[in-house]
């Protein structure tokens, strides 16, 4: 497996830049990495996130290290509608966001945002397509007018043009979070 040599900013997020503020992952979405994401979120091996915490912990390890990562008030998993976390039984990025606060003893707080609207399944979709299907797809909470959060990480799987992570950051954003990370298994 081909670790991702640590950097502060890929060729990507250069030509546009994201709404987030860093980004921590384990490594490129390729074997045996990928395979594991996939048994994880498609085979129902939920147990698998442990192991795929442990890789993310070590990840984000390594980020304090080199780049002094400061650590967020609070883990937040990308939310999935609630008919597909029915479907599949749980929601993979709650799972890791879980392990992770344990491990790092930070709260997560899987309410501030909420999934409002179903989307189709973003896998085959161009980046243009990807931003259209998510418009309007997320919201916060109710009970949440004014965020209490100055720093967050966002936690997701696999991420491969963001759209998902920026149109929740922008959210955020408005809501007064001054710094916002994402934390990944896998970027395509």
């Amino acid at each position: 497996m081909e670790i991702a040599r640590p950097a502060l900013h890929c060729g990507r997020c250069l030509q546009n830049e994201p709404s987030w503020d860093r980004i921590v992952i384990i490594a490129r979405y390729m074997e045996p990495l990928s395979q594991l994401i996939h048994h994880f979120k498609f085979q129902k091996s939920f147990f698998l996130d442990r192991t795929l915490a442990r890789l993310l912990l070590l990840a984000v390890y390594d980020a304090r290290r080199i780049y002094g990562l400061t650590l967020p008030d609070v883990l937040i998993p990308v939310p999935l509608y609630h008919f597909r976390q029915w479907q599949r039984g749980y929601n993979q990025a709650d799972l890791l966001a879980q392990q992770l606060s344990k491990w790092l003893k930070i709260p997560v707080d899987n309410q501030l945002v909420q999934r409002c609207k179903h989307t189709h399944t973003q896998r085959g979709l161009s980046a243009t397509d990807r931003r259209k299907n998510l418009r309007h797809a997320f919201q916060l909470s109710d009970k949440q007018s004014k965020c209490r959060y100055q720093s967050v990480a966002l936690i997701d799987d696999v991420i491969t043009t963001g759209s998902t992570l920026n149109e929740i950051a922008k959210l955020l954003r408005k809501a007064g979070i001054q710094h916002i990370q994402v934390w990944g298994l896998a970027r395509t």
